[in-house]
């Protein structure tokens, strides 16, 4: 029973982590405490890692771009690819890593910054890891969904208009 209250509390926090514990917990029928202990524990076995904003910074006058690299590399005997991972993940600059399976090894999102940072990031730093044999840059254009929050107001109709 334990672990079912604290995958629907998961469930509900992932969605919304302004929630308070009262809330949680009249939204699944159980007593405060009862959730408060639960949270604890998830943050203290680090299941829950951290809370976070997000932000849709297309409405803002922020002029910095996203970017995500996908990076090829030969990974290591006896490390693989956690020591080059970790030689990655160091930069301040890098938001996100993940290792992929497909035709590159890690995905790599950068915190938003001007263009020309990102492209000297990518030059002077990581193309420059010795394991690294390739890399490709995507800027991010627009952002239509993150996270499951659309960001895109729904209410607009896109339909052409037609004449006869």
């Amino acid at each position: 029973m334990k672990n079912e209250l604290k995958e629907k509390i998961l469930k509900i926090i992932e969605k919304n982590n302004k929630l308070t514990d009262e809330e949680v917990a009249v939204m699944l029928g159980v007593a405060t405490e009862a959730v408060a202990i639960a949270v604890k524990e998830l943050e203290a076995d680090k299941i829950i890692c951290g809370y976070h904003t997000l932000i849709n910074w297309d409405k803002t006058g922020d002029d910095e771009v996203s970017a995500i690299i996908e990076l090829r590399v030969n990974p290591q005997r006896g490390s693989g690819f956690d020591r080059i991972a970790e030689k990655v993940y160091q930069f301040p600059e890098v938001e996100t890593v993940f290792l992929m399976s497909g035709g590159f090894d890690f995905m790599v999102q950068l915190k938003k910054a001007p263009m020309k940072e990102i492209a000297l990031f990518v030059a002077k730093r990581l193309s420059v890891i010795d394991e690294v044999q390739s890399t490709t840059t995507h800027f991010v254009l627009k952002r239509y969904k993150d996270h499951g929050t659309l960001f895109v107001d729904e209410g607009d109709d896109k339909r052409m208009v037609l004449t006869p």
